[in-house]
């Protein structure tokens, strides 16, 4: 490596001999680099009485080098065996028997820049989505069960068992899309049905070894597919929830009432592209901002200490769905010895534009977050998110959407989830939990930008017993909701958190964040989820 300029990570099966190394071949800049080393590392094995092959057999990346390992004459046999049996030449031409040359299918080099008119910034690959995509090395971590040990990826993978359905399948289609020679453009229908089953869990973006964010690619994807554009119906329905919800606020008894009504609304799900038999959860009679503005100033604790200020962020979901959880957050905030603020309008993340690839509004929604979040940024007032997937954007898309504006970066490093907040919070002590037995969904989107470890040692902290569950609840988002997922959406949550809830101990808490996580437990196994926020907030000193 260091005759030829490159460097690499070693690591593998040393007792057993078994070197594997990750080297870092300019292949997009310099690719004739890559066969002069690659031969020069063959005879340096072959030298020492090594094999080509090590533990995942030669394949074209080996069998040009195996006469540096076997002798003519076994060569020579090799071909002779494969001319008896497989005289038509028919079964894996090109690999072991007058084999392509190492360097002559390389995906990298043979794949064209995808870098014009992306959503997504990529920094982390150059700007360039072909880079991205292709951070695949087909490990396969995607199609294992790691459900047991907290993981997430690949849901999809887990309820289908088709390997079009992991992040691997998945990339490798990508790839063929850089490529150009299989997959032509992102319109074409092999992009489209090797997409259509990924939740947008994000969960392979911290996962994966390799760092592939399926959700990010998928969401770059129907950005090119629709911009400007006629979209799917359910682009307009859930990709456009928030509005639909601030229309709804006006008269919230009224548009119940209409969602109840079952020819009313099995119309409105067939216009909406929505699947039937997934019901619409309610509107909120009355929403967080109208309590909060209504609520009474909060007592002080410490008159000559001046609290300190916070800014909650409140997201769709909490202001029309379940404003409970931001007025359990906000008891929970000032008891905690904050001030809670709000900004002056109601603002949006854009999440769902983000997952129906409607990244162009997604911009827009972010522009006008950052601009009203501004001044709170600016006098280091932190900024604690509720819903995990919303606080996720806040903590990874907005800087990929709005790159050139130095707020989208700052907002991002003011951003905590309530569990960072509260465990950072000088003298804060979690209230008594002993006693209490939990079973806990983290929030993919918490698993894979946030994290949910500053929960579990809060929890912890507290003396509850937690049961963490992994995997996904396989409503996510939109996802579940859509007209030909629903099936799919029952078998993911089937993977583990319904199993988990039917086995916890009786008068277990059901923790779940996330408001999709929330819905798929009502929906399906009957149980009512509570926010982190919500165990808090009921077992505070003045509640007792």
């Amino acid at each position: 490596m260091a005759d030829h300029g490159l460097d690499g990570l070693i690591y593998g099966h040393f007792g057993d001999g078994c070197v594997h190394v990750r080297i870092d071949f300019p292949f997009s800049a310099e690719p004739g680099r890559y066969r002069p080393f690659v031969v020069a590392a063959a005879q340096l094995v072959g030298k020492y009485g090594g094999s080509m092959s090590g533990e995942h057999g030669d394949g074209r990346a080996r069998g040009e080098l195996l006469p540096y390992m076997y002798s003519p004459e076994a060569i020579d046999t090799m071909a002779a065996v494969k001319a008896v049996f497989d005289p038509g030449n028919l079964f894996n031409p090109g690999v072991l028997v007058d084999p392509r040359p190492v360097d002559a299918d390389l995906r990298v080099p043979q794949a064209r820049p995808l870098r014009t008119g992306l959503g997504f910034a990529y920094p982390h690959d150059d700007g360039d989505l072909s880079v991205a995509v292709h951070r695949c090395t087909g490990v396969g971590k995607c199609r294992a069960d790691t459900t047991a040990s907290g993981g997430v990826m690949c849901p999809s993978f887990l309820a289908t068992k088709d390997e079009k359905d992991s992040t691997r399948g998945r990339a490798r289609v990508l790839q063929e899309l850089a490529n150009g020679t299989l997959v032509h453009g992102f319109g074409s229908a092999e992009l489209a049905s090797s997409l259509d089953l990924c939740l947008s869990c994000k969960g392979c973006s911290s996962d994966c070894p390799a760092g592939v964010d399926m959700a990010t690619y998928k969401a770059e994807v129907l950005h090119q597919r629709y911009r400007r554009r006629l979209r799917p119906a359910a682009h307009y329905s859930l990709g456009w929830l928030p509005r639909w919800a601030a229309l709804a606020a006006r008269a919230p008894r009224l548009a119940n009432a209409l969602l109840r009504n079952r020819p009313l609304s099995a119309a409105a799900k067939r216009l909406g592209g929505i699947d039937t038999r997934r019901p619409l959860p309610p509107f909120a009679a009355s929403g967080f901002r109208d309590w909060f503005e209504r609520r009474p100033a909060p007592a002080s604790q410490a008159p000559k200490t001046p609290r300190a200020p916070v800014l909650l962020w409140v997201d769709t979901f909490t202001e029309h769905f379940a404003p409970e959880v931001g007025q359990a957050a906000v008891r929970v905030l000032e008891a905690a010895g904050y001030a809670v603020q709000l900004t002056g309008q109601p603002v949006c993340c854009g999440l769902t534009w983000i997952s129906t690839g409607q990244l162009d509004g997604a911009r827009r929604q972010l522009r006008r977050s950052v601009a009203a979040l501004d001044a709170a940024v600016r006098a280091g007032t932190p900024i604690v998110g509720l819903e995990p997937s919303c606080t996720a954007v806040l903590r990874g898309e907005i800087t990929e959407l709005l790159p050139g504006d130095p707020r989208a970066a700052q907002v991002r490093a003011a951003t905590r989830t309530l569990a960072e907040l509260l465990a950072a919070t000088p003298g804060w002590a979690p209230p008594d939990l002993d006693g209490v037995a939990a079973v806990a969904q983290p929030h993919c989107h918490q698993h894979a930008v946030m994290g949910w470890q500053p929960d579990a040692a809060l929890l912890a902290r507290a003396g509850a017993k937690v049961d963490a569950v992994g995997g996904c609840c396989g409503l996510a988002g939109n996802f579940g909701v859509e007209r030909g997922h629903y099936d799919v959406s029952v078998a993911v949550a089937e993977t583990a958190l319904l199993p988990a809830v039917r086995h916890a101990p009786p008068g277990a808490v059901v923790l779940a964040d996330g408001f999709s996580c929330r819905t798929q437990l009502d929906q399906l196994a009957h149980v009512s989820g509570i926010h982190l926020a919500q165990l808090l907030a009921s077992h505070l000193e003045d509640q007792r």
